[in-house]
């Protein structure tokens, strides 16, 4: 007899291949701001193409490190499209068999940077604060120790909430639970009920649980109401109006629980042209077509290394030396040190090196043994610009 166990690891392990959230970045002195692109022109009057020949000619150093992330499958594992721009004009654009410009694609963990960007912006019009206590009811009560989380803590990881991204079998993690198990109908629910294991700021627990706690709170700061349905369209017209229709970023689609808490930790799903969007938008330090769209002071923050980690920013990989032991997620030895990238489960990747003046955009399937060599082709790539 099939167990409700063994159904929910199966279903787990379809849904996340060898689920692992721990591959990490680097950044450190940031480049002057280059002219903002001209979203929806530079990107939507090229054709789609499933080869780069259309697009301009390459030197041949490039297109080649370009098609390796292609020809090289079994090293690398499978990938469903890759964008080159630069200045925000592509370059290289192809596509895996199946898949195309309109083929929308899952995010994993690159919808936390989106998740930061929208915290930016309610803290830059005044609704909520980076270093005050977070507004969490949960944690509010008299001598409960996560009354002095703040934003800066959960952007951070280094809330101190007790949390385990990836379980040993996978079905006995946090993640897996929160998406896919028990808490899938309340997943803020969940992980705010979360004890304390250690103070704020005290160690780095990376989390995608912290992600959905944030995407509570957005979501309370944009309504009063804990009706799901008013939840959700809240939260669908704050993003439709400071980030979709801004940058174009039309195919963006976010998903939600059935309380109508945004699951921004990890499941969102838009084209590969718009995750460059996104990525020429924190390229260009939150400026679009010459408007500021976000606060200098934002973009500094997420790309100011955490404390307990200097491989991570405000919800953002950065390539900069990790803690000894612990997995590099980019390549701080080769890299420009002004390098940084979203990153998501499987090899999901939006890479900006303001320096290069280049964004790159990687979207696949690759399992824990081949990332590796994914990282050794996306820093060759990168290298060759």
């Amino acid at each position: 007899m099939i167990t409700k166990k063994r159904l929910l690891a199966s279903a787990a392990l379809a849904m996340l291949g060898v689920w692992s959230f721990g591959q990490a970045v680097g950044q450190g002195n940031m480049a002057p701001a280059s002219p903002a692109p001209k979203f929806g022109a530079s990107i939507d009057s090229v054709a789609a193409v499933d080869t780069p020949q259309r697009l301009p000619a390459l030197p041949a150093a490039i297109r080649t490190r370009a098609d390796a992330l292609f020809t090289d499958a079994e090293d690398v594992g499978q990938t469903r499209a890759l964008l080159v721009l630069r200045d925000g004009e592509l370059i290289y654009e192809r596509y895996g068999a199946g898949f195309g410009a309109d083929s929308k694609l899952i995010s994993w963990s690159m919808a936390k940077s989106i998740t930061a960007v929208l915290t930016g912006f309610l803290v830059a019009d005044g609704q909520l604060s980076l270093d005050g206590p977070a507004p969490v009811a949960a944690w509010q009560r008299s001598g409960d120790p996560r009354g002095a989380i703040t934003l800066r803590h959960l952007l951070h990881m280094s809330s101190g909430l007790e949390h385990v991204e990836t379980g040993d079998p996978v079905w006995q993690g946090d993640t897996v639970t929160m998406l896919f198990g028990s808490a899938a109908d309340d997943m803020a629910g969940f992980a705010e009920a979360k004890p304390a294991a250690a103070q704020p700021g005290e160690i780095f627990n990376y989390s995608s649980a912290t992600s959905v706690i944030l995407s509570d709170i957005l979501a309370d700061a944009l309504t009063p109401s804990n009706n799901p349905d008013a939840r959700r369209d809240a939260m669908r017209d704050f993003i439709g109006g400071r980030l979709v229709e801004p940058l174009g970023m039309t195919s963006l689609t976010p998903e939600y629980d059935a309380r109508g808490t945004m699951i921004g930790g990890s499941i969102m799903h838009a084209t590969a042209r718009d995750y460059a969007r996104f990525g020429e938008f924190l390229r260009n330090r939150g400026v679009v077509n010459g408007q500021r769209l976000l606060p200098e002071t934002w973009i500094r923050f997420m790309l100011t290394p955490s404390p307990k980690d200097a491989g991570y920013g405000g919800h953002i990989w950065l390539n900069r030396k990790r803690p000894a032991g612990v997995t590099p997620a980019l390549w701080p030895d080769r890299g420009p040190n002004d390098l940084f990238a979203c990153i998501g489960h499987q090899g999901q990747y939006i890479i900006v090196s303001p320096s290069q003046r280049v964004t790159i955009v990687r979207l696949g399937v690759t399992t824990d043994d081949q990332f590796p060599e994914l990282r050794r082709h996306l820093a060759d790539l990168t290298e060759a610009l």
